[in-house]
């Protein structure tokens, strides 16, 4: 829904370069839709024990914060009308997201999304965080749908595997090309953007 991912993946490399280190793109692709314990774990593996986490942390916020200020989120093509199309037919819908609620509707704020999504499920809401299902089994408890009759449009191969083990429909609509290959395996589906979704469902 969101293009937050190559936001992120700035904040991280400038953060690191302040702190002396240096992630590649591919590292920070790598951290797309894990849970923060996760991303923790992968980057003191990265960049050594000694790694200052809440320094890294706090940079990366301030710069984020400052460059979204700025220049703002984008949303992904297709949403806009696939939204309607959803609103429409007058099907369930809801955001399920790794994200802390708070850090959730500060992008939806800056995206100019507040007030779309009635219901919102985040990683505090449940035990364990994608690529657990435990995220997309309780939004579609929240929607009293069976989760075998959910689509779950995710953008990462975290959030694939956690959609896939939940029993949804994967949709895989990929934030940066190359796709990833394993998720495009796994996935039940694969879009270029979400304009495509709507043909699905119309």
């Amino acid at each position: 829904m969101l293009d937050t991912e190559s936001t992120y993946c700035l904040a991280w490399q400038h953060a690191a370069a302040t702190m002396g280190q240096e992630l590649s793109a591919s590292f920070c692709l790598s951290l797309s839709g894990l849970h923060h314990r996760d991303i923790e774990r992968k980057l003191i593996a990265w960049c050594g024990a000694d790694f200052n986490l809440q320094e890294f942390h706090h940079t990366a916020g301030l710069f984020w914060r400052d460059y979204v200020n700025t220049h703002g989120i984008t949303i992904k093509r297709g949403f806009t009308t696939l939204l309607d199309t959803i609103i429409q037919q007058q099907l369930p819908f809801c955001l399920a997201t790794n994200s802390r609620a708070i850090n959730a509707f500060e992008c939806l704020d800056l995206a100019g999304l507040s007030g779309v999504f009635s219901t919102v499920i985040t990683r505090e809401d449940v035990e364990c965080g994608k690529p657990a299902p435990d995220i997309f089994i309780a939004a579609a408890e929240t929607l009293q749908v069976d989760i075998r009759h959910c689509m779950v449009l995710e953008d990462s191969y975290t959030g694939i595997v956690a959609a896939t083990h939940a029993g949804a429909f994967s949709v895989y609509v990929p934030s940066v090309m190359p796709a990833d290959a394993a998720a495009i395996e796994l996935c039940s589906m694969m879009v270029t953007d979400l304009s495509q979704v709507q043909a699905i469902i119309i």
